[in-house]
């Protein structure tokens, strides 16, 4: 198994609402924020097809695949995939 990880979040300029609420809320406890943007983050574990890096290469395709056509509005959304072995949570190997 090798697991995808997606990082779908605005693109500069396009208002993000829940982003505004969660600053005025750390301005009113208090801490100093200058911005904040909401966004997804998404753990997919997809069956390994290949081996070594080509199985993180064809993750990765799929994944960019996935956002442009269900996960993320490519209009006004940005995405980000790293692919790495094994099961949802793994980490790189050292």
């Amino acid at each position: 198994m090798a697991t995808v990880k997606v990082l779908i979040t605005l693109k500069p300029g396009v208002l993000d609402a829940p982003g505004q609420a969660i600053r005025q809320g750390l301005r009113a406890l208090g801490y100093e924020v200058e911005e904040v943007r909401v966004g997804k983050y998404l753990e997919i574990v997809v069956p390994e097809r290949a081996a070594g890096e080509a199985v993180a290469n064809a993750a990765s395709a799929e994944a960019d695949e996935m956002c442009a056509r269900f996960l993320a509005n490519p209009l006004i959304e940005t995405w980000q995939i790293a692919a790495l072995p094994g099961g949802v949570g793994s980490e790189p190997p050292s």
